[in-house]
C-alpha cells in the first residue's frame, strides 16, 4: 500500500511549528507495513492542496492529509478536499452535535476563561465537511476529521491528528518489512557491504549516520525471508552492535 503525506500550513512552511505530524504518520504507517512513498508541506492555498489532493489520490493507494482543518479565516484544507472531488461542504447533524458538546464541555471545565473571553463560535464552520464523507469525530478536541475516498483529512494539532489516526489505523497495512542494524562504523567503511547486498538481495537498504554515535542501516522488502538473508548477510561482513 502505497501512501502519501500532505501537511499544510503556513506556519510550518516558515518554521514557527515543527512538522512533527508527518515524521509521526510516517513512522505508524511504516510499521503498519505500508510504504510512503510521498512528503510534501504546502502552505494554505486552498487550489494548491484542492490540486494537490485530487492529484495524489489518483496517483496513490491512500492520502493523508494534516492542518487547515477548522473554522478560522486561513483553514481552507475542508473546501480544497471538497473541490478535489467536486463536491460541497455539508453539516451532518451528528458532527454538528459532537461540537455544540465539546464547545459545551470546554465551557463547563473552563469558567473563567469563559467569563473572560468571547468564545461564540460559528459551529456549523467547524462542522462543515466535504459532502458524503466519513466523518472521524474528534476525541481530543473541537474539529472532526473526515474520510473522502482514499483521502484521509486530520486536523494539525498533533495529539488531535495522532487520536484520529489511531481510529483508522487498520485501515492502512502492506506486505513492506524491515529490519534495522546499528553499526559503529563510519558510514563511508560500509560503502561496499551495501552496494554488495543490494546486488544480491531483492530488497533496499538505506545507510543513515550517528545516532548516537551508531550508524544505521535500514533493510527493507516485501518478502520477510529475502530481509532476513540481507541481514544476515551484512552481519557477516558488518560490524553489528543491536539490531531491531
Amino acid at each position: 500500500m502505497e501512501v502519501a503525506i500532505l501537511t499544510v500550513g503556513d506556519e510550518v512552511l516558515a518554521g514557527d511549528t515543527a512538522n512533527t505530524n508527518a515524521t509521526w504518520l510516517a513512522s505508524r504507517l511504516t510499521e503498519g507495513g505500508a510504504t510512503v512513498a510521498r512528503i510534501l508541506t504546502v502552505p494554505d492555498d486552498r487550489e494548491l492542496v484542492g490540486d494537490t489532493v485530487a492529484e495524489w489520490a489518483r496517483a496513490f493507494d491512500a492520502v493523508v492529509v494534516t492542518g487547515g482543518l477548522g473554522g478560522t479565516h486561513d483553514d481552507v484544507t475542508a473546501d480544497a478536499v471538497a473541490d478535489a472531488f467536486d463536491r460541497d461542504l455539508v453539516v451532518d447533524d451528528a458532527v454538528r452535535e459532537n461540537v455544540v458538546a465539546t464547545v459545551a464541555a470546554y465551557r463547563d471545565e473552563n469558567p473563567e476563561t469563559v467569563a473572560a473571553h468571547d468564545l461564540d463560535i460559528d459551529v456549523d464552520a467547524w462542522a462543515a465537511l466535504p459532502a458524503g464523507s466519513r466523518p472521524l469525530m474528534n476525541p481530543e478536541g473541537l474539529c472532526p476529521g473526515c474520510v473522502v475516498e482514499n483521502v484521509y483529512a486530520f486536523p494539525g494539532v498533533p495529539a488531535e491528528m495522532e487520536a484520529l489516526f489511531e481510529t483508522v489505523a487498520g485501515e492502512f497495512s502492506g506486505d513492506a518489512v524491515s529490519t534495522t542494524l546499528y553499526t559503529p562504523q563510519p558510514e563511508a567503511s560500509v560503502v561496499e557491504a551495501v552496494a554488495g547486498v543490494r546486488e544480491r538481495f531483492d530488497v533496499t537498504v538505506g545507510s543513515y549516520p550517528a545516532t548516537e554515535e551508531q550508524n544505521r542501516l535500514k533493510v527493507t522488502g516485501t518478502d520477510s525471508e529475502a530481509v532476513a538473508a540481507a541481514a544476515a548477510w551484512l552481519r557477516d561482513r558488518v560490524e553489528v552492535s543491536a539490531e531491531e
